[in-house]
């Protein structure tokens, strides 16, 4: 009796792991960049690698997803190293609305940086076609909410959030094979707007990207986009306010390699104008990994900051 007891009780806990839906997702890649400067700064030669893991555990509707990351230390001398939670949150859906909650990053634009929230709370549904969108979020015992409306309007995709401070307008279409999208981020505080057009289609077998942001004399773009990582003191490039931005990509395949060229101008500051032009070669390798070169050319309003980089990178996804 005690033998049968103890199978039943095995074979009830096999089941229970059986019927667990739990996925593991993540990507990895590992970088060699060597800048050279043109001035008398001194050339530099960095391995850095990052690494990132989605853990999503369902139920029914219910999902529960866990985003880590490596914590690396900032210099060699550091030995604070570790995994980082990046986002946790729990999405499901009530009736007719969908509803997230927890910690999670709102993703990146041609005009702001991106940046991570705990105590987030997101609902949205749809009546005939248009979807209603609230997030909150709370922060030191205050809530700070926004309200956003999205559709389709005779094959034009618009959306308008109403924020704290202003409100974002998004419009996006396609015309004879041209996609042409604009993003506005309005706010009420004077000279603080910003907007960014972007138009890309293709001529043969070249596809063709152009995009002009701009913004007022009191408002600065943040934006970590193809055009360029300007996420402030933490991106590539530090834009100053009333700084606009210029960018032009033409891609292609040459011998089963993707191959991107790129232009960006970034001016209307007096003394600060900069442009880089880069060359990205990709090529997806036997193994599962994807090769990844990468040659910048900057210009820098600061003549001593004037550099060459080539940025090797291996990375694969799972």
């Amino acid at each position: 009796m005690k033998k049968q007891l103890l199978i039943a009780a095995v074979a009830a806990t096999m089941t229970s792991v059986a019927m667990a839906d739990i996925s593991i997702t993540g990507s990895t890649k590992v970088n060699y960049t060597t800048v050279d400067f043109d001035g008398t700064t001194a050339s530099t030669n960095n391995f850095n690698h990052e690494v990132d893991l989605a853990v999503t555990g369902k139920s029914g509707d219910t999902k529960v997803v866990v985003k880590l990351g490596n914590l690396e230390a900032s210099d060699d001398s550091a030995t604070t190293h570790g995994v980082d939670i990046e986002d946790s949150y729990l999405t499901t859906s009530v009736s007719d609305v969908s509803i997230k909650a927890g910690s999670w990053d709102n993703g990146n634009n041609a005009l702001r940086a991106s940046s991570r929230a705990a105590n987030k709370f997101s609902a949205s549904t749809s009546f005939g076609g248009i979807k209603v969108t609230y997030d909150a979020s709370s922060t030191s015992g205050d809530v700070s909410d926004t309200t956003k409306i999205s559709g389709d309007i005779a094959g034009v995709s618009a959306s308008y959030k109403s924020v704290d401070n202003g409100e974002d307008i998004s419009l996006a279409t396609t015309v004879s094979g041209v996609k042409v999208s604009y993003l506005a981020l309005n706010r009420d505080a004077a000279n603080t707007d910003r907007s960014v057009v972007e138009v890309s289609g293709s001529a043969g077998n070249v596809g063709v990207k152009f995009a002009q942001a701009t913004a007022d004399s009191s408002a600065t773009i943040e934006g970590d986009t193809w055009m360029g990582d300007f996420e402030g003191a933490s991106g590539a490039y530090d834009l100053t306010a009333g700084q606009d931005v210029t960018s032009v990509e033409l891609s292609t395949s040459i011998a089963g390699n993707a191959v991107k060229f790129r232009m960006t101008d970034v001016d209307d500051v007096a003394g600060s104008d900069m442009s880089f032009n880069k060359v990205i070669i990709t090529r997806p390798l036997a193994n599962g990994t994807t090769f990844e070169a990468t040659y910048t050319d900057l210009d820098d309003s600061v003549a001593a900051n004037d550099s060459q980089t080539l940025d090797l990178e291996l990375a694969v996804k799972f």
